[in-house]
């Protein structure tokens, strides 16, 4: 894949990177679309759209060449979880959280952790799920309670995780746990545990308004024994870890957020101009064409706003934190609104199940809250300004 590094100031997309969009967006017209309304309505995991995702080496782009990945950068995975969730949320989900759920291994994982389990992530015999988040410790994470102890050449974790994306099909979690009492974030760790692991649980699937493809479960540890040497980094050092992993893993939703967007402008624009009313389609109206007009331009700004801050993170720039906050923030709340505009544009059949604007509109509620809130995004945005 050709590497951001390279660019300047901003981004420019390649003959490459417009290659594989296409060749995604055609994927996931033939092999996702047509599953998206059952899947949805069953609330079932998709493992035949999963087997084709991996077969066609889409389940973990961001693994580097050195482990047998594609190496792509930031904008190439952002294209791929867009274009997939333009047709299914969950889908996109589904890379997304692959992404989350290695980057901080990437990032701060020994040589010798990395050859261990990324070339198996990017095979797809392996998947990875991020568990951070606790029923008292979501937005304010560093106030978690799962416990790792020391006990010879292995640690010992015990507590809970909530609201972990992919739970139960994920074969790997990176998982932050307390490893020092009383010190506060530096007192977290992160490790790798295997989904096998004796002393590790997954509970019972959430019901959610959206996203219903991807499962979002508890996970337990209960005298949870691993290895010592499966510690991301060294002891005190998960937080920081976490952090980082966030500041390249919003993206990724800022990307899922552009896609529903996409979908929903997509079908707006088809059935306004195949919608009749007072004798001529529904599209000649000015009130619909303002609309429409204004969903597209929302959606443009917060997909120009992903792909800048892509490349930001490629290239390792000091404002990464600021611009990945902004582009979650954005694209999320263009999500939605353009998602409900959407509805609102098909009258009665919005609001029914026959069409899939009523799906964008649920799924696009959960971008504005996972992998950090919207208010914590303008928190973060904030105190990078006045640092």
């Amino acid at each position: 894949m050709t590497s951001t590094a390279e660019l300047q100031n901003s981004y420019g997309l390649s003959e490459e990177q417009e290659a594989l969009r296409q060749s995604v967006r055609d994927f996931a017209e033939t092999v996702v679309a047509p599953r998206a309304a059952e899947v949805d309505r069953t609330a079932t995991y998709p493992w035949d759209v999963h087997e084709a995702l991996r077969t066609n080496e889409l389940l973990a782009l961001h693994v580097g060449e050195q482990y047998g990945g594609a190496g792509a950068d930031a904008i190439s995975t952002a294209i791929v979880i867009e274009e997939l969730s333009r047709v299914d949320a969950s889908v996109g989900l589904i890379v997304a959280v692959n992404k989350l759920g290695t980057t901080g291994l990437q990032l701060s994982g020994s040589e010798q952790l990395k050859a261990r389990y990324l070339p198996a992530v990017a095979s797809g015999e392996a998947t990875f799920s991020y568990a951070l988040s606790e029923r008292e410790a979501g937005s304010d994470a560093a106030a978690m309670r799962t416990r790792a102890v020391r006990d010879g050449d292995s640690y010992v974790l015990d507590g809970t995780k909530a609201w972990i994306s992919q739970a139960g099909v994920s074969t790997h979690y990176t998982v932050m746990a307390v490893t020092e009492p009383g010190a506060g974030a530096r007192g977290i760790s992160a490790f790798v545990v295997h989904a096998d692991d004796p002393g590790f649980s997954v509970g019972t699937p959430e019901r959610k308004m959206g996203i219903k493809g991807s499962p979002t479960c508890e996970v337990h540890f209960e005298g949870c024994r691993i290895p010592a040497d499966r510690m991301i980094g060294g002891p005190g050092t998960g937080f920081r870890t976490a952090l980082a992993t966030l500041d390249h893993t919003r993206l990724t939703i800022a990307a899922q957020a552009v896609g529903i967007a996409q979908g929903s402008l997509d079908a707006s624009i088809a059935y306004t101009k195949e919608r009749r009313q007072f004798g001529k389609p529904v599209s000649d109206f000015q009130g619909v064409q303002f609309m429409l007009a204004d969903m597209a331009m929302k959606t443009e700004a917060a997909r120009q706003l992903v792909y800048v801050a892509a490349a930001k993170a490629d290239r390792g720039a000091p404002d990464l934190t600021f611009a990945s906050a902004a582009a979650k923030c954005f694209a999320s709340d263009t999500a939605m609104q353009v998602a409900t505009d959407g509805v609102q544009l098909f009258g009665g059949y919005g609001y029914t199940s026959d069409f899939p604007v009523e799906r964008y509109m649920r799924d696009a509620k959960i971008t504005q809250i996972y992998e950090g809130t919207n208010q914590i995004q303008r928190v973060v945005m904030a105190r990078s300004l006045l640092r």
